[in-house]
């Protein structure tokens, strides 16, 4: 059930980390990492889930699992944050809806985070833990990647780079808000820099500089997947808002998947901030696009 919420939630988060960011230039990365995780107020307590934290493939992680209902499914959550912030705190609830719709359990990856580990340290986890269900026997066609922002970047890039090392693809993709520009070019960087209250070019290279820096160029496709050969993709879930810098990221990537003939799902949530499904339990629209990714989801389902 959707609870009250102030007017715009989400982006008076963002607004707030803005002005802290500008009113303290040299924040450490340390103190910005324990900002971001506070992500997780933007989204109500889901109902009918149990977490535990626990390990895949070496990687840490927080499991977040619907109660009552066994499935053979599963998801991977690779969480945003500029491939340098977030973590599974500041995503597990955002989990818990998704494993609560989609009726699956979700493992919300502790992924290695840049500088300290750059490109491509946080695909090479995602990888450690699809090979993990692998050996366990969980089916690749049972497995879906979610990720939004950065996080969306790389569920394309380890599914990309699954198709280059000659391993099973997962079924299916969802992404939320993804960053995929490593050229900083997208152009509702400046036609949505008014309405985004978090997202500014200058914060964007700043991370580009912490991901990539010199580990390869910002058009290499498993940096920025724009640059893909999208053929075989599996099924794809794109969303975005309207408000957002990075809604051109999300019309490029729904563009090529078009071109390359993927089954692709593009849905713009209007009047909304990046990331929107943030907001879920607390506004209706968010609700709404939980729902419409779990319906999206289970459509795809083997039999």
């Amino acid at each position: 059930m959707t609870q009250p919420v102030p007017q715009d939630l989400l982006g008076e988060i963002y607004a707030q980390w803005a002005d802290e960011m500008q009113a303290h230039p040299d924040m450490s990365l340390q103190l910005l990492r324990i900002m971001f995780d506070d992500w997780q107020r933007a989204t109500a307590e889901p109902e009918g889930v149990t977490y535990r934290h626990t390990t895949v493939g070496g990687v840490p992680g927080i499991w977040a699992e619907p109660v009552g209902v066994p499935s053979d499914e599963v998801l991977l959550l690779l969480h945003g944050g500029g491939f340098a912030l977030g973590s599974s705190a500041s995503h597990r609830k955002l989990g818990g809806h998704l494993a609560r719709a989609c009726a699956a359990p979700v493992f919300i990856a502790d992924f290695r985070l840049a500088p300290e580990h750059p490109h491509p340290a946080a695909i090479e986890d995602a990888l450690a833990v699809l090979a993990t269900w692998r050996a366990e026997g969980r089916a690749p066609e049972r497995t879906t990647i979610v990720g939004d922002s950065a996080g969306a970047n790389l569920a394309i890039a380890t599914t990309l780079r699954l198709r280059q090392d000659g391993q099973p693809l997962p079924r299916q993709v969802i992404t939320m808000s993804p960053w995929l520009d490593m050229e900083n070019t997208g152009a509702t960087l400046d036609t949505n820099d008014a309405t985004d209250f978090l997202i500014t070019r200058e914060g964007l290279q700043a991370n580009i500089d912490r991901y990539i820096g010199g580990a390869c160029r910002p058009t290499e496709p498993l940096a920025n997947p724009l640059y893909a050969d999208l053929t075989g993709f599996p099924r794809l879930y794109v969303c975005a808002g309207s408000l957002e810098s990075l809604l051109d990221d999300s019309v490029r990537l729904d563009e090529l998947a078009r071109k390359h003939d993927v089954d692709v799902t593009f849905s713009v949530g209007e009047g909304q901030q990046h990331v929107f499904p943030f907001l879920a339990g607390r506004t209706e629209r968010a609700d709404q696009e939980i729902a419409a990714i779990a319906a999206w989801y289970r459509a795809g389902l083997p039999a």
